[in-house]
Parts: structure tokens; C-alpha cells; sequence
């Protein structure tokens, strides 16, 4: 009747037990946060990440399938080649019309008899 009387709190593999308690707890909970991630790596979705939108340090982080490619703002003016393609319009209530530009069609290539 010995081991009615003795006392289980001097025992250090019951701390242990806990501890290892604790971080079956943590992985568990990072587990969940992985696969909430929207970047999350397991998954085969398409996803666009923007991170600061609008300031200088903006990223962008796409993931297409199994790749990951990140665009960094560095914060200069870009350049290009291209056409006009129309003019926008803010109205007085906030809503923006865009007016796509129409070029002339040249009337060399139908004849009149």
C-alpha cells in the first residue's frame, strides 16, 4: 500500500509529459496557420499578393501553381511604348468613365463606282 501514500508531484517525467503537451499544441497550431496561408505552398491555386499597395516599398508576390516569383516597387518612374487607347473621365460623384479612342478609318481602301 506503499504507492497509495506517495506523492506524484516530485515525479520530473510528469513535466516532461506536459512539456512535450505544450508543443504537440504548437505544431498544431502552426499546422493551421501554413494552411490558411494564402501562399501556401501545399496548395495549387493561383494567388496575388500585394503587401503595402500604393506606398514605395510595395511587393507583389505571385504564385502560380508550384511558382513563386516576388515583384519589388523600386520606387522610380516606369517607361514604355504603346498607343493611346482613350481618356478617363472622373465625375463629380466619384465614378470614372473611361472613352476609348476611336481612329479614323482611312477611306483608301473602299472605292465608290
Amino acid at each position: 500500500m506503499r504507492f497509495l501514500t506517495e506523492d506524484d508531484g516530485d515525479d520530473p517525467i510528469l513535466s516532461l509529459v506536459n512539456m512535450i503537451d505544450i508543443f504537440l499544441v504548437v505544431v498544431a497550431m502552426l499546422m493551421v496557420i501554413i494552411v490558411n496561408n494564402p501562399l501556401n505552398p501545399f496548395s495549387s491555386k493561383n494567388v496575388v499578393v500585394v503587401e503595402n499597395p500604393g506606398q514605395a516599398d510595395m511587393r507583389i508576390n505571385i504564385k502560380e501553381g508550384e511558382v513563386l516569383a516576388r515583384y519589388e516597387s523600386s520606387g522610380e518612374i516606369g517607361e514604355g511604348k504603346g498607343v493611346r487607347a482613350g481618356v478617363t473621365y472622373r465625375l463629380s460623384d466619384g465614378r470614372m468613365i473611361y472613352v476609348p479612342e476611336t481612329r479614323p478609318e482611312s477611306d483608301s481602301g473602299s472605292s465608290k463606282r
